[in-house]
């Protein structure tokens, strides 16, 4: 693949590319994938838990709302996920299952909207599957865990329809839900039953399209396993699942705003956060938690965010545990040594992550630069003054805030992702890495290049974010042209391993000579080293 001007000030002056074009460049791709089914039939497979009968939708096969563990109730809530019983004639696959039980308000937030809608159960264990044929073409599978804090997200969600990536690169698309909240990621350190349930299921799920998901004409060997920020994270702790002869379950990772800087907590850490959970609750123990409807518990989520909120950090109220047994180490690591290291990675960030949180915050928008300075000296000691200015002078006109929100962005989202390609880099792993640039006018452009940003683009399905007010205001030929780049970019790195494809400008590994980082904005470009003069600042020698 070349690299010349002329296609650089394609990119730079079309604005809209279309799809068609930019995937035919990459290897296996034809520019007219998936032609529509013909026959009216219901597209059906057969299973070792039994029959499904799906839907055709748009020429592609779609199964909807499929067990892949057993429903986490009663008994089994808090437990680790189980093997589902299987079921007896064909099962109809046409509608989602239930979300997982969440906060829900109608209309959802002013920044992405709805993020998870009513049906909620605790049967949720369910996953979604789109695919060209069930036939026996083996074709590349792409399976998404979806984010929201820990505690929202639905494989039910209209923006992550496996749709376009089914039908634009040939794919096999799996989403799926899993435990969020208090019901994922509460630990009880009872004997037999760990902790980390959320992974668990999501470790139920990816063994589930292992053994099954070449009758739905996928390739359990060629399977790309991809999230965003919890889910991101979700990527990265699979990482250390092997199969027999330390193979990992999935050849390849796509880690979109990984919050890599949290604090895992431990065993004792987690018992007090469950603690504090049962507090709140009025329950005793995890027996009488077993007896309490999620509905209370859900309830009960709205007080575990004040207690737990911290001054000039990210809410996360659950979070994942170092049990020792499901995670023994930080999920980072899982990437660097053992089954993990053989993946290749592509990672990034948005350029102004926190925004998404802090922006349209009144009480953060009255923030002194005295209390920024105290939040900066948790990560950098006696340099904070330093580093207080360094943030301000990059940003011309900063208010304490906005210095505010780029160290959040860097300590939770940019430094812990540009380390994680730095350790790869020097052990000569393959590795590839980003920035999403483009900022939104939404909210008079206090968003910027907000967190959950990319996720339109990526999938290339603006039609089903219409619900998503952090949008508003784009500029629809630069924003089209961008995501045919980036959604094309993620069909070739699923189906070869590598991102680049023709039109778009050269893409190299992150290494650590040039340290080349892929600025993904209206004007698309390779820079190197993008984020050096921070990752001194946060490291220095």
């Amino acid at each position: 693949m070349t690299d010349d001007p002329s296609r650089r000030e394609i990119l730079r002056n079309s604005g809209v590319l279309a799809g068609a074009a930019l995937l035919s460049g990459i290897p296996g791709v034809a520019i007219a994938q998936a032609a529509p089914r013909t026959d009216a039939s219901s597209p059906e497979v057969e299973l070792p838990a039994g029959r499904l009968r799906g839907a055709l939708e748009g020429g592609l096969a779609v199964f909807k709302g499929v067990p892949y563990a057993a429903p986490p109730v009663g008994a089994l809530r808090w437990r680790p996920a189980q093997p589902h019983p299987g079921w007896q004639g064909t099962r109809d696959a046409t509608a989602f299952g239930p979300s997982a039980p969440q906060l829900y308000r109608e209309g959802g937030d002013p920044v992405l909207g709805s993020h998870g809608s009513p049906p909620f159960d605790e049967d949720c264990l369910t996953l979604n599957v789109w695919t060209p044929g069930a036939d026996a073409a083996k074709r590349p599978v792409l399976v998404w865990i979806h984010g929201g804090g820990f505690v929202s997200g639905s494989g039910a969600v209209p923006g992550y329809s496996g749709e376009t990536f089914a039908r634009n690169g040939d794919l096999v698309v799996v989403n799926l839900n899993y435990r969020l909240g208090a019901l994922g990621y509460l630990y009880f350190g009872e004997d037999g039953a760990g902790g980390n349930f959320w992974l668990t299921d999501q470790l139920a799920a990816l063994r589930w399209v292992r053994d099954n998901i070449a009758a739905f004409g996928g390739d359990p060997d060629n399977i790309t396993l991809a999230g965003q920020s919890g889910g991101a994270l979700s990527v990265a702790a699979l990482a250390g699942a092997a199969r027999p002869k330390g193979r990992p379950l999935f050849r390849r990772a796509i880690l979109q705003s990984p919050p890599l800087g949290l604090k895992i907590p431990t065993r004792a850490e987690s018992l007090q956060r469950t603690a504090t959970f049962l507090d709140i609750v009025g329950a005793a123990n995890v027996t009488e938690l077993r007896a309490v409807p999620w509905q209370r518990l859900m309830a009960a989520t709205v007080e575990m965010f004040g207690r737990t909120a911290r001054w000039g950090y990210w809410s996360t109220p659950f979070l994942p545990v170092l049990d020792e047994g499901t995670l023994d180490r930080d999920p980072v690591d899982l990437l660097i040594g053992g089954a993990g290291a053989d993946i290749d990675v592509l990672i990034g960030w948005t350029r102004e992550e926190a925004n998404f949180a802090f922006a349209l915050s009144e009480q953060y928008a009255a923030a002194t630069k005295d209390q920024v300075l105290a939040r900066a000296r948790d990560t950098f000691g006696n340099r904070a003054d330093r580093a207080y200015t360094a943030y301000e002078e990059a940003r011309p006109g900063a208010r304490p805030v906005d210095v505010l929100m780029d160290l959040i962005t860097d300590d939770l989202f940019r430094m812990p992702a540009v380390a994680l390609a730095e350790r790869r880099a020097a052990r000569g792993r393959p590795v590839w890495a980003y920035q999403f640039n483009l900022p939104t006018p939404a909210h008079n452009g206090q968003l910027g290049a907000a967190h959950c940003l990319e996720l339109p683009f990526v999938f290339d399905n603006f039609d089903k974010w219409s619900q998503a007010p952090f949008l508003t205001g784009l500029n629809p030929r630069v924003r089209d042209g961008l995501a045919a780049t980036v959604h094309a970019s993620w069909i070739s790195f699923i189906r070869t391993g590598d991102p680049n494809h023709d039109p778009m400008p050269r893409w190299d590994r992150y290494d650590r000579d040039s340290r080349t980082t892929m600025a993904l904005d209206s004007v698309t470009a390779a820079v190197g080293d993008l984020a050096g003069y921070w990752r001194r600042l946060h490291h220095p020698g």
